[in-house]
C-alpha cells in the first residue's frame, strides 16, 4: 500500500494518458495510480473497469455508455474511468490481488481520492436481458459518486 501511495503522490496523468481499451501491455498499477492522481485533482472518484477485449459484456458496457447520455454524463462528471486488462497474457495480479476476488467480467471497483477501495461491483447485477439496465447503472453511479460536486 505504501508503494501505491508513493506512486499517487507523483502521478499526474491526464485522461489522454489512460487506456481507452483493455491492453495487456499496459502497466495497470501505474494507470490506476495516474487515475487516482487525476481524481484527487478533480475531486472525483475512480472507476476501475476490469475486463478484456475478449469480453462480450465489456463491449456491451462500452456501447451502453456511448448510447446513454445520462449515464455517461454522470460517469464523466464524477469519476475517472480506467480500464484494467485481465487476460491470459496479463492477469494484472499485482494490482488485482489488493481487492476482492472477481467472479466475472467486466467488474468495477470504486476508489476514493487516496486510492482506497470503496466498493466492488459485480456488473451482472446491473444487467437486463442482453444489455445493462439504465436505472440500475445510474443508481450505482449516483450512489458511489463523491458527496461534493467536483470543483466545490
Amino acid at each position: 500500500m505504501l508503494a501505491l501511495g508513493a506512486m499517487l503522490l507523483s502521478a499526474s496523468a491526464s485522461a489522454a494518458d489512460l487506456p481507452l481499451k483493455f491492453d495487456p501491455a499496459r502497466d495497470a498499477v501505474a494507470d490506476v495510480a495516474g487515475a487516482v492522481g487525476q481524481a484527487r485533482q478533480q475531486g472525483k472518484r475512480v472507476l476501475v473497469d476490469v475486463g478484456g477485449e475478449w469480453c462480450a459484456w465489456c463491449r456491451i458496457m462500452d456501447r451502453f455508455f456511448a448510447g446513454n447520455e445520462r449515464a455517461r454524463t454522470i460517469r464523466d462528471a464524477h469519476y475517472v474511468w480506467v480500464k484494467v486488462n485481465w487476460s491470459p497474457e496479463n492477469r494484472n495480479e499485482e494490482l488485482l490481488s489488493r481487492w476482492p476476488r472477481i467472479d466475472g467480467y467486466p467488474h468495477l471497483f470504486v476508489l476514493d481520492v487516496d486510492g482506497r477501495l470503496l466498493h466492488s461491483q459485480d456488473t451482472s447485477l446491473l444487467e437486463q436481458g442482453r444489455g445493462y439496465d439504465a436505472g440500475k447503472f445510474i443508481a450505482f453511479l449516483e450512489r458511489w459518486k463523491p458527496r461534493r460536486s467536483p470543483g466545490a
